[in-house]
């Protein structure tokens, strides 16, 4: 059984059927993750974008000393990524073998309405993330390791870029 909306269902390279949306709101369930672009479709197995909850990430860090600046810098945290990772590993717990996420890479930086990667009620648009985070999720799919990555920004003065490398996560 699936649950989910019948278009945004999609099956893995095997022909095993998934939804997306059920396994992001499992994900969301931990007070860690804002957000999560579960992909798979066409795919091998299943992977994720992860947005971190700055909030709750940010006092983690504070309660353990773990310095950071900014909300680039605590994704590049060794202990902050073991942490997302714990957290994939508990809800993969519940799901089938071939469902179970096994890669996942924390986006640099929060999904942002301005740059048309959420809309303002904060449902993803799925194409436009894929689309500007290709290079990751290239990665995540491949020999995986570190991504450089350009993206363009909107701020309230002017558009600017991001520049940041990511890793590619094993759960």
């Amino acid at each position: 059984m699936i649950l989910g909306r019948v278009k945004e269902v999609g099956a893995l390279a095997d022909g095993t059927r998934f939804a997306p949306q059920f396994l992001e709101n499992r994900l969301k369930y931990s007070p860690y993750i804002r957000e999560a672009v579960v992909l798979g479709h066409g795919r091998p197995f299943v992977t994720a974008l992860i947005e971190l909850d700055p909030e709750n990430v940010q006092n983690w860090a504070r309660r353990r000393g773990i310095p950071f600046t900014t909300y680039l810098s605590l994704t590049e945290r060794p202990e902050v990524q073991a942490l997302i990772a714990e957290e994939i590993r508990m809800v993969n717990q519940t799901l089938p073998e071939k469902l179970r996420i096994r890669r996942f890479a924390l986006l640099p930086k929060e999904l942002h309405p301005d740059d048309e990667e959420i809309t303002r009620t904060r449902k993803v648009r799925r194409q436009i993330v894929e689309a500007r985070y290709a290079p990751v999720i290239q990665a995540l799919y491949g020999e995986g390791g570190r991504v450089s990555l350009s993206l363009p920004i909107r701020y309230l003065e002017g558009e600017g870029r991001l520049e940041a490398t990511l890793e590619v996560q094993e759960v």
